[in-house]
């Protein structure tokens, strides 16, 4: 009986093991594991570099593969053994990094690079459109890229990521540029921005409340300097006293009240942008020829044809000139002035993409998930799907979200 009984009890632990078991399953399953190329920037004076060490490592270590173009991140002093360890694959070839699936760049590529691209690829870079030129974005659609504007991402608050992030550093840097050039050391009026107890505080006038004038002023503010705010708009006005919480000298454009401020005041700061096209010009050369000997302009809208009458581009290696004994700086890419710093504030923005596209199985599956990346895609699959692009340069327009779903 007892022999039964064990038959039996062996008879059940047999089924047992036939029966379905658990088992232990990756908890994450990635879809595509993508080929990221990051050449070497031979744009005039960029210095940023779009992925720090950092960020490698954090896509190497969800199965992305890294591949850099030797010394491209020497600008912002990142080495390429630090990349390298990083888990990055280091060549010398630009030619095998323009093979890669995607390429993260700053400045957009030249037509001899877009040579070497090949039909497929994906892009993301800058469309600097005040240059840019009907022949680049036909390259581009002949060889069928999928191209980003970087410009364009906007966040989860429908916020400019890029362009917002820039324009703080930009704000802030310019300040410190401005101390820089009211010191003694540079040939300036030998002043302390700022103020202490018994000396009266540097005056400074800041033309233009959006991004950059906020943090230009919140910089200025922090130094101890008397700070005046001008912009069209009284509600960017009021929001940016909001934002400071403090109730600085604010003035929609008066032309007597903003030139009676430029000529008394210590350094001016231009920050007004345009939606389309160029900046206004809003400080005549007969303006600026009353303002005091060695004081200090910096026209951050240079880019976009400068805010005053005497402005030229400069740029880092010669980055002011004088006018009227007024210092001025007309540098267009003032965030390349601290590569390091906005290399850090690029990569906090291209890194999470990056690993969404390799998330979702493809640009494809992210441009349709994610309206934000949507709005920055210009061309897919070798089609303008930028309306503005399209009727600025005669090109045939096609309806991104159609695309996508006839492609589905």
């Amino acid at each position: 009986m007892a022999t039964g009984l064990r038959e039996g009890m062996a008879d059940i632990a047999r089924q047992g093991l036939l029966q379905t078991q658990e088992a232990t399953l990756e908890t994450r399953n990635r879809k595509n594991n993508l080929n990221i190329g990051i050449p070497k920037e031979i744009s005039f004076q960029e210095n940023r570099i779009a992925l720090t060490p950092l960020s490698v490592a954090l896509l190497v270590n969800n199965g992305h593969h890294v591949l850099l173009e030797s010394g491209a991140g020497i600008a912002a002093n990142f080495s390429d053994a630090e990349y390298a360890e990083q888990g990055a694959k280091i060549t010398y070839d630009k030619k095998e990094v323009f093979e890669s699936d995607i390429l993260v760049k700053i400045a957009p590529p030249t037509l001899d690079e877009i040579e070497l691209m090949h039909k497929g690829q994906t892009l993301i870079s800058s469309l600097q459109t005040g240059t840019l030129k009907q022949e680049y974005l036909k390259s581009l659609m002949h060889k069928k890229i999928n191209a980003l504007c970087f410009e364009n991402l906007r966040d989860e608050g429908n916020v400019l990521s890029v362009v917002r992030a820039m324009s703080e550093i930009v704000g802030s840097t310019s300040i410190l540029i401005a101390a820089e050039y009211l010191s003694n050391v540079t040939g300036g009026k030998g002043l302390m921005l700022g103020g202490f107890t018994g000396v009266p505080p540097t005056e400074i006038v800041i033309l233009g409340a959006g991004t950059v004038g906020e943090y230009a002023a919140r910089t200025a503010l922090a130094l101890g300097a008397e700070v005046k705010v001008f912009d069209s708009s009284i509600y960017r006005l009021r929001r940016l006293q909001n934002n400071l919480g403090s109730r600085v000298f604010t003035s929609v454009m008066q032309p007597i009240v903003l030139n009676k401020a430029i000529v008394t005041c210590d350094v001016v700061i231009g920050a007004i942008r345009a939606s389309h096209g160029r900046s206004p010009c809003v400080v005549m050369e007969e303006t600026v020829s009353r303002m005091k000997p060695h004081s200090v302009v910096i026209d951050i809208s240079i880019d976009q044809g400068g805010c005053f009458e005497t402005s030229e581009v400069t740029n880092h290696t010669n980055p002011v000139f004088r006018k009227y004994d007024v210092i001025h700086y007309c540098v267009p890419n003032i965030a390349s002035r601290v590569p390091r710093t906005a290399s850090y504030a690029l990569t906090n923005i291209f890194a999470p993409i990056l690993l969404d596209i390799g998330e979702y199985g493809g640009l494809v599956n992210m441009v349709w998930n994610n309206p934000g990346i949507r709005e920055a895609l210009y061309i897919y699959q070798g089609n303008c799907t930028n309306k503005d692009l399209a009727d600025m340069f005669n090109l045939p327009f096609k309806n991104l979200e159609l695309l996508v779903v006839s492609n589905q």
